[in-house]
């Protein structure tokens, strides 16, 4: 007899040897006996699993060895062939097959191996799988070179209290070592370890590239020794874009060293899997709000969205770990499907990681240390780097105009003008005419996906659009190849959604040839969608409003020679404004002292989304013309990043006159004032002066405040509810008091500030060039002597109507206070 699987080399893999071996049974079989092998192969259950009849029924001699060894897998596939086939009283057929598979094939590697030898096979072939990331340009990079450590931020567990309530996402957040990503999965007081971890963030944060060091670290040995025996990283978007259908056992095949895999043993202990899902945000709500019945066999062949909901439901494999990564407008959408998830925020990268993010991109260090400094000092761009997708496209930038000798920090202001500057750079020197064209119909590719809400793309549709291998295809597109039971399937993605959104945006501003006013009526479309949808569309939005800028109009015009509709602009303005007609005011009706209810309504932080699509135009003139039709700004439960503040600030700045403010319920970030006070104290250890010691570091507010104090801003009404002002934002908002030019009215419900921050602002009311009339404090605690101060402003400022229940006391219950501040 021949030695065991001498004659399948190396360029003959066992999954073609072993369809040959089945197709020549089966077609040895007469038809009366393939017909019994499939109504035997219906119920032949291997490892729990079946193949379904629907693809059995009709199947001929070759469709069954494809569907037998996808289903199975090439050696499993053989041994339930001969099984059926003895069932099905053909047993010389399967006496041939047996002997034919030992000379060819011989006994199966895998099966000769233990389970822990199995997944250490495992680990080596993901770490191979891993090594390396593709970025968004198409340049393979190492992993472990390339990743910079972001700062991840664990949701609070149980009831915090009132200070660690204020506490920020980010003063929480710890860098992304192995330390911090085993702590993911660990323990709570009560000793619960978490079985679904949701990594959430914004679109381009580094949610992928931490999900993929995470599984990088579990092979290498660094993370969940002794408890995760195989993990598998499953694409959200990919799955769910698959026309057939494919049971979790295909797919964690798929990612196994081969298809000889040990499934049954694997999944007999589902506590020992780890499944890692990339974008479970992309799984549609159901239609007309059904929701299909998730997969609960992972055997069974089913659409990606039931397996999906499966895993994240815990009705598939309830005991495996899921580490599940979804944009941060998502997770609302997502807590239905999920089962005590523990949250944790990716908040990017910190002030050192984002420098050392540009010197491992630059890796020369003369030209990092400029490019460094450069976006430094744009405090906006700089701003923005601390979103690695961003980051990426700022270096990348950054070397395309250091090499030709100009200089982009004017350029790169807002978001958008970080992406057109990419997009110009990518497309200089391509013919012009040919580019436009190209251009415009991957814009409407863009368009036509975001509103269908779809990221893949078929050769059909680039067919159509006439884009199959056009240069913009290679440059914005990429190319992914899947296998399918018969033909190798071919889709094309953009490089990252966000780039999808953003031509989707510049689309309404390429008007289509021969229908100049077909843009004006487009714009509705996206303005004016559904508010489910609107959601989705939060970041196309804003691209549109930063491209009807008048600077990024010309850029766009120049660059792609194509005019732009004054309409657009003009919708977009009437759009804004519609947003306060029939308005409501969240907070007067909670004057009474209540706290807001915490409900479900996910528009909440809606208003702060029309601040963001105003700050993108950086023009003045026309978000001040915007707000108009806002009269009165209300944000409800907003924890305000850096980013937010910037963007609140600067539309602030902007207002027109009579505008008001209301802020309810809402946070400010504290680390950096923890950062600063700690650099304080060093400097008086090494003995700076007493007066530089007790200055107060500038506050998260203080951004606002010296926006509320610009000569051209017309807030006259700002309202702070239910909140807490430490005393340097106290400072800093009396500072405001002292120099606004349109404040006349402070309102201050359910805060909590010291006696030292009251006495601050008692400066600033009594400040001879203070405007303020009204000064309401409802529910705010007041010492004697913060009462006693406050006497003293209303005495040298007798126009100041302050409304306090101690202060309409009788006057001479109090002691009289004898001078003025």
């Amino acid at each position: 007899m021949d030695q065991p699987g001498a004659s399948c080399s190396s360029s003959e893999p066992r999954a073609t040897v072993a369809r040959e071996l089945l197709l020549a049974a089966l077609e040895d079989l007469s038809q009366e006996q393939l017909k019994r092998f499939r109504h035997k192969l219906r119920d032949a259950r291997t490892g729990g699993r079946s193949i379904p009849w629907g693809r059995l029924e009709l199947a001929d001699a070759l469709e069954l060895a494809e569907q037998l060894v996808h289903f199975y897998g090439p050696e499993p596939a053989l041994d339930v062939a001969r099984a059926t086939l003895k069932r099905a009283d053909v047993r010389d057929v399967a006496a041939r097959l047996k002997e034919q598979r030992l000379q060819q094939l011989g006994t199966s590697s895998s099966a000769q191996l233990s389970l822990a030898e199995y997944a250490k096979k495992h680990r080596e072939h993901v770490l191979r799988q891993h090594a390396k990331v593709r970025e968004r340009n198409a340049r393979s990079v190492r992993l472990d070179r390339r990743f910079t450590k972001l700062l991840i931020a664990p949701e609070a567990r149980g009831d915090p209290a009132p200070e660690a309530a204020q506490e920020s996402q980010e003063g929480r957040a710890r860098r992304s070592d192995t330390r911090t990503f085993n702590r993911l999965f660990g323990r709570d007081d009560e000793g619960q370890r978490p079985l679904t971890v949701v990594l959430q963030g914004p679109a381009g944060i580094g949610k992928t590239m931490a999900a993929r060091k995470i599984l990088y670290d579990w092979a290498a040995g660094k993370l969940y020794q002794g408890q995760v025996d195989f993990a598998f990283f499953v694409p959200c978007r990919e799955l769910l874009g698959r026309p057939d259908e494919r049971s979790l056992a295909d797919l964690m095949l798929d990612q196994c060293p081969d298809r000889g895999a040990p499934l049954p043993q694997m999944l007999a202990q589902p506590q020992r899997l780890l499944f890692i899902l990339d974008g479970a945000d992309e799984l549609p709500a159901p239609p007309g709000g059904l929701e299909a019945a998730p997969c609960t066999d992972p055997f069974e062949a089913a659409s990606g969205a039931r397996v999906l909901g499966g895993l994240l439901s815990k009705a598939l494999l309830p005991p495996a770990r899921l580490l599940v990564t979804a944009r941060a407008a998502a997770p609302a959408r997502l807590q239905g499907r999920l089962r005590s998830p523990q949250c944790a925020e990716v908040c990017g990268f910190g002030d050192r990681d984002r420098k050392k993010y540009f010197y491992r991109y630059f890796g020369d260090e003369r030209s990092a240390a400029r490019a460094y400094r450069l976006a430094k000092e744009n405090e906006t761009l700089f701003a923005l780097c601390f979103v690695p997708f961003v980051c990426w496209i700022v270096c990348t930038v950054l070397r395309r105009q250091l090499d030709l000798g100009r200089d982009p920090a004017h350029a790169l202001r807002t978001t958008t003008s970080v992406y057109l500057l990419f997009a110009t750079s990518l497309l200089s020197g391509a013919d012009a005419p040919q580019m436009q064209a190209e251009l415009r119909k991957l814009c409407r590719l863009a368009r036509e996906g975001t509103l269908e809400r779809r990221a893949r793309f078929t050769d059909k549709d680039l067919e159509r659009l006439q884009l199959r291998g056009s240069h913009v295809q290679s440059l914005f597109l990429s190319k992914k190849e899947m296998p399918g039971v018969l033909d190798t399937e071919v889709t094309y993605h953009f490089a990252d959604l966000s780039f999808q959104e953003f031509f989707a945006a510049l689309s309404y501003l390429l008007q289509d040839e021969g229908s100049p006013g077909a843009t004006a009526a487009g714009v509705g479309t996206l303005l004016r969608a559904d508010p489910e949808l609107r959601r989705d569309l939060a970041l196309t939005t804003r691209f549109l409003f930063g491209l009807l800028s008048a600077e990024r109009t010309w850029d766009v015009e120049r660059h792609f020679g194509c005019a732009i509709s004054e309409r657009v602009k003009q919708d977009a303005l009437h759009w804004v404004q519609d947003q306060g007609q029939g308005q409501g005011r969240p907070g007067e009706a909670r004057e009474d002292g209540e706290q807001p209810e915490d409900d479900d309504n996910e528009d909440i932080s809606y208003p702060l989304e029309l601040l963001y699509c105003l700050y993108e135009t950086q023009e003045e003139a026309f978000v001040r013309q915007a707000l108009q039709g806002l009269p009165e700004l209300v944000l409800e439960r907003v924890r305000f990043s850096r980013m937010d503040l910037a963007v609140l600030s600067y539309c602030v700045s902007c207002c027109p006159a009579g505008q008001a403010l209301r802020l309810v319920s809402f946070g400010l970030e504290t680390a950096q004032e923890r950062k600063k006070k700690k650099r304080s104290l060093m400097k008086r250890l090494q003995g700076s002066s007493g007066a530089a010691a007790k200055q107060l570091p500038a506050s998260p507010l203080h951004p606002l405040c010296k926006a509320m104090s610009d000569q051209q801003c017309g807030l006259s009404s700002l309202t702070l509810s239910h909140g807490k002002l430490s005393d340097a934002v106290c400072r800093d908002l009396s500072e405001a008091l002292k120099a606004a030019p349109a404040l006349t009215e402070l309102s201050l419900h359910h805060i909590s500030l010291s006696e030292a921050g009251l006495r601050v602002l008692s400066q600033g009311l009594a400040w001879p060039q203070c405007r303020l009339h009204r000064l309401s404090l409802a529910s705010v605690e007041l010492s004697g002597q913060s009462v006693q101060e406050l006497r003293a402003v209303k005495t040298a400022k007798p126009d100041l109507l302050i409304v306090h229940p101690a202060l309409d006391a009788d006057a001479e219950s109090l002691p009289e206070c004898s001078s003025a501040l």
